[in-house]
């Protein structure tokens, strides 16, 4: 069977990302990744309603992207859309302006989806299929927690914690005032306990008895291939290098302590973190220690594959 070329255009929360693949079955070749930091959902969480301006340049970056997917010669150009854009009351604006800008409808998808296509685009890598997974999507506006083994799923649950949200929660002096950090913890800590403890533990229990080691955390988005890029001081993405990272629990705790300390410019030379991310990796860094804190996790690995590599495949 011959490899398919199609493209998938990812609205999230901070940034439109592209992926042109090759697709034959559940083989997926990357061709062209590309990402573009639009906010999408800047000042968005007190209203739920989208800027003027994130929306053009949301639209901008779809249309820009969308022509790259077809001098790249996909087959088809897939839009969908995640947490800012399904929580937003003026959704149909920006739907509209794709649709006239760009030529392409967007799919907005629910949490439960996000969650479901994560699993399976991880999935798509033959050592992880084999393991019992806590998979971790950290974005921009919601986080999606899926539990499963040997490539089948168990229980997801998607839940509003993105970096973006958190930070205009916890909005942070700069440089990051000590007690900002504590507090950001500590509602961290009350959150987990109540909105993702008591769906995931059960079926955990039923599924791996014993402790979290057997249970492989994987953490894939942004924050997650940040803390791998500064952990393995990439100056370029390199997916091999970045699935290759293993961060311990104390390494994640000293990154965490380490960004928090530093004045935003300060974090801006630091390797392997982008410099558009150098504020939202305060609040990503954090969720992700959290996590890692509350289940007992000793380890973290991070995929590159999730939502876009699921939705590519159709």
């Amino acid at each position: 069977m011959e490899p398919i070329r199609r493209a998938v255009i990812d609205v999230g929360t901070n940034s439109v990302k592209l992926l042109v693949a090759d697709v034959r079955g559940n083989e997926v070749r990357p061709v062209c990744e590309q990402s573009k930091q639009t906010r999408l959902g800047h000042g968005f969480y007190d209203t739920r309603t989208l800027r003027p301006e994130a929306i053009a340049a949301t639209v901008a970056a779809v249309a820009a992207f969308g022509n790259e997917a077809r001098e790249a010669q996909a087959v088809s150009v897939r839009v969908i859309a995640t947490s800012a854009a399904r929580e937003a009351v003026n959704c149909g604006e920006l739907a509209a302006g794709i649709q006239q800008v760009a030529g392409l409808k967007v799919e907005v998808i629910s949490g439960e989806q996000e969650a479901e296509w994560g699993f399976r685009g991880v999935t798509t890598d033959p050592q992880l299929a084999r393991m019992t997974l806590l998979l971790m999507d950290v974005g921009g506006g919601s986080a999606q927690f899926t539990f499963g083994g040997k490539g089948r799923e168990l229980v997801r649950n998607s839940v509003p914690l993105g970096a973006v949200r958190l930070l205009e929660k916890f909005p942070c002096s700069d440089p990051p005032k000590p007690a900002e950090l504590i507090t950001c913890c500590q509602w961290l800590k009350a959150f987990l306990q109540q909105e993702v403890r008591p769906k995931l533990l059960p079926r955990w229990k039923d599924n791996s008895p014993g402790s979290s080691d057997a249970v492989q955390l994987v953490g894939v988005g942004g924050a997650a291939t940040i803390l791998a890029c500064m952990e393995a001081r990439l100056e370029t993405y390199d997916r091999a290098r970045i699935e290759a990272t293993r961060l311990t629990a104390t390494r994640v705790l000293w990154h965490l302590e380490r960004l928090w300390s530093l004045p935003l410019e300060q974090r801006k030379q630091t390797i392997g973190l982008p410099k558009n991310r150098a504020d939202i990796i305060l609040t990503g860094a954090a969720i992700y220690q959290a996590v890692m804190e509350e289940f007992g996790f000793r380890e973290l690995r991070v995929s590159t594959r999730g939502l876009r590599f699921a939705a590519v495949m159709g």
